[in-house]
């Protein structure tokens, strides 16, 4: 009976977490967004990366928050769009917190893991 028992019990998720979203880019959700057209990904992915890269040197170049905050702003959307969940989290810390030289390193450290992994991707 305790076998019928242990067969038959909803699996545990720990976390909840998907897998895809360990990625630097959530490829669920980007298939999901483009409706799994593999041209119009790597398309939106080299569209996000150049997007990232610039934003990434505007908050390394600006010294006014305000103009930081809504530069991390941009980069948060731009993130969500694509599933950059990382990049997002760092963007937001800053929009939130302040700019401060942790904070910006994190940002760069999630725009640069996502550029490498969109750039394996679209080999």
């Amino acid at each position: 009976m305790a076998a019928l028992s242990i067969a038959f019990e909803a699996p545990e998720n720990i976390g909840g977490l998907c897998p895809s979203k360990d990625r630097p880019i959530d490829l669920v959700q980007l298939a999901t967004t483009t409706l799994g057209d593999k041209a119009v990904e790597i398309e939106i992915l080299q569209m996000f990366a150049r997007q990232a890269r610039g934003c990434l040197q505007a908050l390394a170049s600006e010294t006014e928050n305000a103009a930081r905050v809504t530069i991390a702003k941009r980069l948060k959307g731009a993130a969500g769009a694509v599933g950059a969940h990382a990049v997002l989290r760092a963007a937001e810390a800053v929009e939130c917190d302040g700019a401060d030289a942790g904070r910006l390193a994190a940002v760069a450290a999630s725009v640069i893991e996502a550029e490498n992994f969109i750039l394996k991707l679209c080999r």
